[in-house]
């Protein structure tokens, strides 16, 4: 299996994993951003991919950004269809108290790449019934 990636601007570099074993490929920005708190900025990776047969692409954010600094992804986790073939943009924003600078190269998220189904739809009359029904939220319990 292959991901094949194109390079669109001069300072892009490759989606790449930082050790081996790592699920997600570090997502790198190609401008610097500002974000005050409470703000967002839309960040261009430069990349565009060709995912391959059966996967989409998940742009997650990155434990240590959040963590340390309150930094996310608006609408994390982002989708990439398997058939968009358009520059890779990534929704960061700052949850945090401070004013956040991303640098040229930096790593801003993470790129995941899952398996996926597309079945048919079929509208129908009534579900199977199953022992849980429709219990829904806290239908389990507290604890």
């Amino acid at each position: 299996m292959t991901l094949q990636v194109q390079l669109l601007h001069p300072d892009a570099v490759a989606p790449a994993r930082t050790r081996r074993g790592d699920a997600g490929h570090d997502l790198r920005a190609v401008e610097p951003a500002e974000i005050a708190p409470g703000e967002r900025a839309l960040v261009p990776t430069g990349i565009a991919i060709a995912l391959p047969p059966g996967t989409a692409g998940l742009v997650t954010p990155r434990s240590g950004l959040a963590a340390n600094h309150g930094i996310t992804l608006l609408n994390a986790p982002g989708l990439i269809d398997p058939n968009y073939r358009g520059e890779i943009k990534v929704i960061v924003h700052n949850a945090g108290a401070e004013p956040f600078a991303i640098a040229k190269g930096d790593r801003i998220a993470q790129l995941l790449l899952v398996p996926f189904v597309a079945p048919e739809i079929a509208v129908v009359a009534e579900l199977a019934e199953t022992e849980r029904g429709a219990a829904g939220f806290g239908s389990s319990g507290v604890l």
